[in-house]
């Protein structure tokens, strides 16, 4: 979260602290706004007080969020001579429609030209996407995801729309002109494009927002597909997807089924309370649904019937 004029930096100690000798990169990040619209001598000001961490030795760089069109040759000289490693473009759709409408402010021009002039500084970029914008779609999702695709970032992550409290999209919601996706709307739409990426080699990071004390109470949210394991249902409707098509081309004659997966995929391939156990039992007759570890396997690979191995993210062939 990006800090408010009296700057706290403890929460970073608190964190070295618990970290302890934990192994792997640790960053600074400033997230939950747009970094680089914020005034110059305050981004230098965070900049420079971030840098003191990682100058220590004790961080290993800095990151934050921003909107593509504040990627400017005078911000990136900036930030220039700081220990930045990422940034991260806060992008929500490639459709133009669909960024008018939400009142985002910028264009996916913006957004090719921002990632390209980061590159050139040298700097690692993750753009971030919404599912369930004002007037967008399925085919408007995909064609995104097929753009964000050509600009080869090192990562993506993909968020529901919800409606906040005080928002523009909360009076759109109460005047009838926005309907936010249902929870199964908003999980089927982002597995299809989670799978579109990791079918492509773009790396998902995240899928879901970060669960808060607010969302989790209701608080300060008005309507919208939240849950606070919203990756987790994701990820299960892919092996659901996996297994239903699979079994539409090899159909299984027995009432009962195995399907053998790694051990840390079980709860992936079982869904949420058994969901995706009662959808085949339901949708192939099966009385039983049995889902066995096999620590032999990959964690995207399941065994069906007669040894047929199936992939989830099986790669596109273009």
């Amino acid at each position: 979260m990006i800090p408010g004029p009296e700057v706290d930096f403890s929460s970073v100690g608190e964190f070295l602290r618990f970290r302890g000798r934990r192994q792997g990169p640790a960053e600074i990040a400033f997230f939950g706004g747009n970094f680089l619209g914020l005034p110059g001598d305050r981004v230098r000001f965070l900049l420079a007080t971030a840098s003191e961490w990682v100058d220590r030795g004790e961080l290993d760089g800095i990151r934050f969020s921003t909107r593509p069109d504040t990627v400017d040759s005078r911000a990136l000289d900036l930030i220039s001579g700081f220990p930045i490693k990422c940034v991260e473009l806060g992008v929500q759709s490639m459709n133009d429609d669909v960024l008018r409408r939400s009142g985002r402010g910028h264009t996916a021009a913006d957004t090719t030209t921002a990632v390209r002039r980061l590159k050139a500084r040298g700097y690692e970029v993750g753009l971030q996407l919404m599912v369930g914008l004002p007037g967008d779609d399925e085919a408007r999702l995909l064609e995104t995801g097929r753009r964000i695709v050509g600009l080869s970032p090192a990562f993506v992550r993909i968020y529901p729309t919800l409606v906040l409290l005080g928002s523009a999209l909360a009076r759109w919601f109460r005047e009838g002109r926005y309907r936010p996706l249902s929870l199964d709307e908003a999980v089927d739409l982002s597995m299809k494009l989670y799978l579109f990426f990791r079918r492509r080699s773009v790396p998902v990071v995240r899928t879901g927002l970060q669960p808060s004390a607010d969302l989790a109470a209701g608080r300060g949210m008005v309507a919208g597909p939240y849950h606070p394991a919203f990756g987790h249902l994701v990820q299960s409707a892919c092996y659901l997807a996996a297994v239903r098509g699979a079994l539409r081309r090899w159909p299984v004659s027995s009432d009962t089924i195995e399907l053998h997966v790694q051990r840390s995929s079980i709860s992936r391939m079982r869904g949420q309370g058994n969901a995706n156990c009662a959808a085949l039992q339901k949708e192939f007759g099966f009385s039983v649904v049995r889902v066995v570890p096999d620590s032999s396997l990959t964690d995207d690979l399941i065994v069906l019937p007669e040894g047929r191995v199936l992939r989830v993210y099986e790669p596109a062939n273009g």
